[in-house]
Parts: structure tokens; C-alpha cells; sequence
């Protein structure tokens, strides 16, 4: 990964000293994005450059949907947005797509239309995402749309164009990306609900507080009878007290809600492995597995 980490450094440094600096201070993530190219295509000059380019489109990504959450906090850090203000996380966010576009017209054209087409959803699930979080949303539809969008499509189509890149069979290993990005998504839907503020590095029960209608909430307010149902509905968009966010993890157990939501996590990434099991390949089986099959 340090050949990655250099690789977009010295892309920034060729756009703006001053926005590489400013990158410096933001959140780097675990490069899940970066890692799936080097597992699928292994390590050449070109899968190097594409990992680097993917996961500056995707810090970019971040960047602007910090702004847009108002959030003060990355993985436990200072967001930029925090440090020094929505202006300026937009703008270096801008110009990390825009130098990540600008390297990727070099790549075969079915490997630069799959990133682009995959950036242009991910800004419409980005809206969707705003959208939803006017008012409590049950359609679960429109819930995997938008987290379709939102995380899997860009998962999706790097697995695609590693694949494309090393002559693997493309389709398997975009269904593989787009499941894990879906069950990535499910997952951490679940952790915001079962796990401590101190193990997330943010505070838990954030997401129905911001409007955020998740599935295990879709799968608790289908279970609920008319009163329960009320008391959830009341606790939408407010900053819960201790007891309130302690009935909220009692009737997600209760009803098995959090289950409901890891069962079709596994299944989703189960489904993936099968897809590329002719691959043979024991790391992107680790990945799943890490993801899917862990404590809650």
C-alpha cells in the first residue's frame, strides 16, 4: 500500500503543495478499494495507478458527503470540513476528482466508462440519501437503491475494471464488488446500532437521529405493533436519552431485526463468493468472510 499512498501524493503534489498538505490532515480509511485491484489484477505499474486513482475519487467522495452530513468526525479524526471549514473540504474534494479523472482517461475506455458511470450514480445516491432523510422512509426498495449508489456502485465497478485490467471475467467480479459494497453497507447499518461509541470513533445511534431510516430499522417497524411503532416513530430525528437508546437495541433483539439484517449480509456475500469461485482466490474470500462473519 505504500506504493499507493506515494503514487497519490505525487498526484496531488502536481496539481497544489497546499492541497496535498490538506490531504495530509484527512482520514485515509482502509483502502478496501485499492486492496480489491491488488488482489484481483496483482501488482504492476497499472493497477498501482488505478488503486491510487480510485481511492482519490473516493476520499473525494467523503470529503463532500462530511460537508453534507455536517459531520465533525472521520474514523475518530477531525473531519477536514471540522478543521477548516465546508469551502474548503468541497474544493480539495474537487480537485481530487477531477486529478483522478484526469488519470483515468489514459485507461482503456471500458475501464474509465465503468469508474465515471459509477462516480455519476454515486453523487445520485448521495441525493437519494438527502432525500430519504426528510422523513422516515419503509420502502426497502428505494433503501438498496440508494445504498446501491451510494457505496456498492463504486465497489462495483473496481472490481470490474481490475478484473478488465488483468483479463478475468469482468461480470463475476462486478457482481463480487457490487455484494460486498452492498453487504459493507448492511453491516454498517448494524454496527451503528450494536456497537459503542468508542468501538465506532463516532457517536452510536447516530443514524435514525440524522434521518437515516436503515434496515434494521425497515425490518423493526414491520414488526412492531401500532404502539411501539408510535414510540419509534417519536424517537426519529431526536437526541436520545440513555433509556430511549437502550429500548431501541432491546426491541431490535426482541424482534430480530439485527439478525434479519446479517442474514442477508451473508447471503448477499455468499452469493459473491460463488461467483468467483472459480477464481481460487483465498483474499477475496478473506475479505467477505472478514466482513460478513463477525462479532455484533
Amino acid at each position: 500500500m505504500e506504493e499507493i499512498e506515494a503514487q497519490i501524493e505525487r498526484f496531488i503534489k502536481e496539481v497544489d503543495e497546499n492541497a496535498l498538505a490538506l490531504y495530509a490532515k484527512a482520514s485515509k480509511g482502509k483502502r478496501l478499494r485499492a486492496k480489491l485491484i491488488l488482489k484481483i489484477a496483482g501488482e504492476s505499474k497499472e493497477s498501482f495507478k488505478l488503486a491510487a486513482i480510485v481511492e482519490m475519487i473516493h476520499a473525494a467522495s467523503l470529503l463532500h458527503d462530511d460537508v453534507i452530513d455536517e459531520a465533525l468526525m472521520r474514523r475518530g479524526s477531525d473531519s477536514i470540513n471540522a478543521l477548516y471549514g465546508d469551502k474548503t473540504a468541497i474544493m480539495l474534494g474537487d480537485i481530487l476528482y477531477s486529478k483522478g479523472f484526469l488519470e483515468l482517461v489514459s485507461y482503456d475506455r471500458e475501464i474509465s466508462k465503468s469508474i465515471s458511470d459509477a462516480v455519476a450514480k454515486l453523487s445520485v445516491g448521495e441525493m437519494m440519501d438527502v432525500t430519504l432523510s426528510e422523513k422516515i422512509n419503509l420502502d426497502q426498495k428505494l433503501y438498496f437503491e440508494m445504498i446501491y449508489k451510494k457505496t456498492a456502485v463504486l465497489i462495483e465497478a473496481t472490481a470490474q475494471s481490475a478484473a478488465y485490467l488483468c483479463g478475468k471475467d469482468s461480470q463475476a467480479f462486478a457482481l463480487y464488488g457490487k455484494n460486498l459494497g452492498l453487504a459493507f453497507q448492511i453491516i454498517d447499518d448494524v454496527l451503528d446500532i450494536t456497537m459503542s461509541d468508542e468501538q465506532l470513533g463516532k457517536p452510536s445511534l447516530a443514524d435514525f437521529k440524522e434521518g437515516k431510516t436503515t434496515l434494521p430499522y425497515i425490518y423493526l417497524f414491520e414488526s412492531l405493533n401500532d404502539e411501539d411503532s408510535k414510540k419509534l416513530t417519536s424517537l426519529y430525528k431526536k437526541e436520545l436519552t440513555l433509556d430511549e437508546s437502550q429500548w431501541i437495541r432491546i426491541k431490535m433483539k426482541e424482534r430480530g431485526a439485527i439478525l434479519q439484517a446479517i442474514e442477508l449480509a451473508q447471503k448477499l456475500g455468499n452469493e459473491a463468493l460463488n461467483a468467483i469461485a472459480h477464481d481460487k482466490n483465498s483474499d477475496l474470500e478473506r475479505v467477505m468472510r472478514d466482513m460478513i462473519e463477525r462479532d455484533f
